[in-house]
This record gives structure tokens, sequence and C-alpha cells, in this order.
């Protein structure tokens, strides 16, 4: 009897497996698919999006990297186009530091609504949700995926407490569950849930889900702040 337990839970852990290989490798193969034609497409957005700049009197590299927290706990260099002032930390600190009712706002939500370090470009451009098309060079490298979790940052691990092991277990990602699920309108309790439960659930089916979401989200400018 026992015997027979145990040939049925090493089959079950067989089909999970080859679930899991199938689901991993397809998605690999059109991360690949779909960075290159976003690779393709941030090309001439780029162009647009200096010239826009240069219209400000901002002559700054367009182009923002910074470290986040990949799958497993790796970090990585992530891309996108700068939406903020250079020395944006630099203002986030001292705005904090003399602003109480931000400052709460900040430790409940990681973001602020009327964030002094946006320029008039980077309200256009988040607005429109093009300031993430950089991070298809993250996908096309492996990095990210083109569905999975928000890539937190490194100073935000210990705030993530003990959502932090499910939600490294998948790449993230450039759109995702929290992401079509209230994105500014959640606190970062809520969106923690909403990831641990992706990372716990995640499947082709899930992933097509919150693909076609995401276009009403970017068309409609939902909750995109």
């Amino acid at each position: 009897m026992n015997s027979e337990i145990n040939i049925l839970n090493i089959k079950s852990e067989q089909g999970f497996s080859i679930r899991s290989f199938s689901y991993s490798f397809f998605k690999r193969i059109c991360d690949i698919l779909i960075s290159i034609i976003g690779i393709m497409i941030l090309i001439p957005v780029a162009i647009i999006v200096k010239i826009a700049y240069m219209c400000t009197g901002d002559f700054t590299s367009i182009f923002f990297s910074q470290e986040r927290i990949g799958k497993g706990g790796k970090l990585f260099k992530l891309y996108k186009f700068r939406s903020m002032v250079p020395n944006a930390d630099e203002i986030l600190f001292r705005t904090l530091e003399l602003d109480k009712i931000m400052a709460e706002e900040y430790s409940v939500k990681k973001k602020l609504k009327n964030d002094p370090r946006i320029t008039k470009v980077g309200k256009i451009i988040r607005k429109l949700s093009i300031d993430e098309l950089p991070q298809f060079i993250n996908i096309f490298l492996g990095q990210m995926s083109l569905i999975g979790n928000r890539p937190y940052l490194p100073r935000e691990k210990e705030d993530m407490g003990v959502y932090y092991m499910s939600i490294i277990k998948t790449k993230p990602g450039l759109t995702g569950y929290w992401q079509v699920s209230g994105r500014s309108n959640t606190t970062f309790e809520d969106r923690l849930k909403l990831e641990k439960e992706y990372s716990n659930n995640a499947c082709m089916l899930l992933d097509i889900k919150i693909f076609f979401k995401t276009f009403g989200v970017v068309l409609f400018g939902k909750d995109a702040e």
C-alpha cells in the first residue's frame, strides 16, 4: 500500500515538473519574441522622449537604471525612461523629512500621489505607461518577464516581510497581477498580498488574463500614476 502511494506521489511530482518546465519554456520563448518587438518600438519612442525633454531645457540622459530584486533574490539593473528629476532620491528623503503627511502616505503606499520628483515630461510618459518600455531590454536578457511581480528595490526587502520568499519565486514583470488590480489605489500591504497570490498560482492561463487586462489599463490610463 505504502509503495503504491509513493509511486503515485512520484508520478504526481513528475507531472508537475513537466508542466512547470513546459510553462517556463513557453513563457521564455514568448518573452524573447515580444521583447524583440518591444525594443524595435523603443527606438523611435526614445527619440521622441529625448526631444520632449530637450524642449523643456532638460538635457540629462532620458534613461534611468536602478538595482532591483530579481528571481531568487538576485539583484539586477532595471532600465526605464527617466520620469523624475536627476536628484530624485535626495528630494524624496528631504520631502519625507519635512512633510509628515507625505511621509505617512509613503510609508503606507511606498509612493506619493503628488510626487515632487516627477518632471512635466515624466507625468505624460507615466500616464501613457511608456516609461516602462526600456524594460524590454531586461526581458530580452532574461532578468524579467512580460508578466510577473513588481521589481522591488533592495531597500524594500525588509518591508516585504513574510511575503518576500513567495514573491521572489518568479521573475519580476513588465506588467502583472498588481498592475491590473488597482495599481496606485492599493496599499503596499495589499500589493504584496496580490503578488504572493500570483507567485503561488502562476500559470499560462493567468498570464494570458493579465496580458489582456493590461491593454485596458494602458489604453484608458486607469490608476496610472
